[in-house]
């Protein structure tokens, strides 16, 4: 449990202090834009070889679409609904929502692998995503009227809070939890991810970078491949 609570920490800390500097710091758009894109880009690699790849190759292209465009409606829908209630206010609760539909299914398989011996290369790629999406989603924030920074800090250490718990939960279920039901659950993951990318990370990335934004994004995907690899 204290091996699984670690790597809990591994994925939640980065996450809060990307939180943080999002919501205490100015930075400069185009370093924004840059940690956007590159939080997308190893988002990309993350959907097609740890998320979908393993439902579609235990399942098949029907289950395993089925959970990814499940994953995508349940985002895309609570993403109109927040959308519908904050307006343009939307994009740092919609990030924050995002982190937690990947995030969780996402723990959930990297607390699985640890009783394998795995997880290392997971933990890594999830912890590299979860900084930009952070600092961006918590920037966003920071642009709310009435912004209240000890409420959105709170909202983010709750979050970083349940990824662990996540994390610790699975681990100890482990014996529990087929490897099927794993990988079905990080097709719906992947789904949520891809809705995130396309409604919210991407459009936000280019609006604050502009057109050299896609190489930063290919250098995420780069980074994310290659330690999946």
């Amino acid at each position: 449990m204290v091996t699984a609570a670690l790597y809990g920490l591994g994925t939640a800390v980065p996450l809060l202090i990307g939180a943080v500097v999002g919501l205490r710091y100015d930075l400069p758009r185009p370093l924004l834009a840059a940690l956007m894109a590159f939080g997308a880009g190893t988002m990309v690699a993350a959907v097609s070889t740890e998320l979908f790849q393993p439902a579609f190759e235990a399942e098949g292209v029907l289950v395993a679409g089925t959970a990814l465009m499940a994953g995508a409606l349940v985002y895309v829908v609570s993403d109109h609904l927040i959308e519908n209630k904050l307006g343009p206010a939307a994009l740092g609760w919609a990030l924050m929502l995002g982190t937690l539909l990947d995030g969780i299914p996402e723990n959930t398989a990297l607390g699985v692998s640890l009783s394998a011996g795995g997880g290392l290369v997971l933990l890594v790629a999830v912890a590299v995503g979860n900084v930009p999406e952070a600092v961006a989603g918590a920037a966003s924030m920071r642009k709310q009227p009435n912004f209240n920074r000890r409420r959105a800090i709170l909202l983010w250490t709750v979050t970083a809070v349940v990824l662990v718990l996540v994390v610790i939960a699975a681990n100890a279920a482990a014996d529990a939890i087929p490897d099927r039901q794993i990988s079905v659950i990080q097709a719906f993951a992947g789904g949520a991810t891809i809705a995130v990318l396309a409604d919210s990370l991407m459009p936000e990335a280019y609006r604050e970078g502009g057109w050299w934004v896609g190489l930063s994004t290919a250098l995420g995907f780069l980074v994310a491949f290659a330690l999946g690899g």
